[in-house]
């Protein structure tokens, strides 16, 4: 199942996408797409729906993030090899973590803000992991029976802030439009190979990023097994695995976001982002 939410910020309902790509009204059989509905029961219950029997939503509804009251979005830095030789980076031994508050988030299709005063806003295209069941010491085998599906993200990053403000990444990550998710969550049954999937991103146009999850250094069953020794991962929260290479301070010059650039992004099987940048 391809799930989402649509509306206005705020006012999202939930949503399922039909066999040919309309987007149907779930509002009569589900709240939302929150921690109630990810988990395996109720996955099962909304597979069980035909979608045609559904009323249609409008071409024109915004799509929101495709999961609702996110209660963490945990991120791994520096999980592709040549991202971290194009970031003068080692290859991490371990999964480098950090986090990005909830109010980063917004709709696949919302504004990207860049921060007032900010001359390094760059773009990074991931793969987010949905958890759809509590997941605490979880081992490697185990990792996938607590996923619900898998989303893009795009890991909006200002590199001064980050890396020359002192402390930790966050500062650079957390800004408001930062995490724009969606614009669908996609089950797990639909995607067989979570280290198979090609993902992109274009400026105005110009593909900067295009890689593979198949050369992650930490695929997702280690991702989610290893998070799950250092904090409990609930269902709702998504695991966001790292971006390959071509982010903007990678480039020969670096390359920056500024107002009026449009990012576009894709996953394989999970659809596509589109962002304008405008002034915070």
């Amino acid at each position: 199942m391809k799930l989402l939410r649509f509306g206005p910020p705020g006012k999202e309902k939930p949503g399922i996408v039909d066999a040919d790509g309309r987007v149907r009204d779930l509002s009569e059989h589900v709240a939302d797409i929150d921690l109630r509905a990810l988990d395996g029961k109720a996955l099962d219950a909304l597979r069980r729906i035909d979608p045609t029997t559904l009323p249609e939503a409008s071409s024109a509804a915004r799509i929101g993030p495709c999961v609702a009251h996110i209660g963490k979005l945990v991120c791994v830095g520096l999980n592709y090899s040549d991202h971290a030789a194009e970031s003068n980076m080692p290859v991490p031994t371990e999964p480098i973590l950090f986090l990005k508050p909830s109010s980063a988030v917004c709709g696949p299709n919302d504004d990207v803000q860049i921060p007032r005063g900010s001359q390094k806003t760059d773009w990074e295209v991931e793969l987010g992991v949905v958890i759809g069941r509590r997941a605490k010491y979880v081992s490697e085998q185990d990792a996938l029976d607590h996923v619900a599906g898998y989303c893009i993200v795009n890991d909006v990053s200002e590199r001064e802030f980050q890396l020359e403000r002192q402390g930790q990444w966050d500062k650079g990550k957390g800004h408001d439009s930062f995490a724009p998710v969606g614009p669908w969550l996609v089950t797990r049954d639909e995607v067989a190979d979570p280290q198979a999937l090609a993902l992109w991103l274009d400026v105005n146009g110009r593909r900067y990023q295009h890689g593979s999850t198949r050369t992650m250094v930490f695929g997702v069953t280690t991702l989610v097994s290893y998070i799950s020794r250092f904090m409990t991962l609930e269902p709702g929260d998504i695991v966001s695995t790292g971006t390959p290479p071509g982010v903007g301070m990678g480039q020969k010059p670096p390359s920056y976001l500024k107002p009026g650039d449009v990012i576009t992004l894709g996953i394989d099987g999970l659809g596509e982002q589109r962002q304008r940048c405008v002034a915070s």
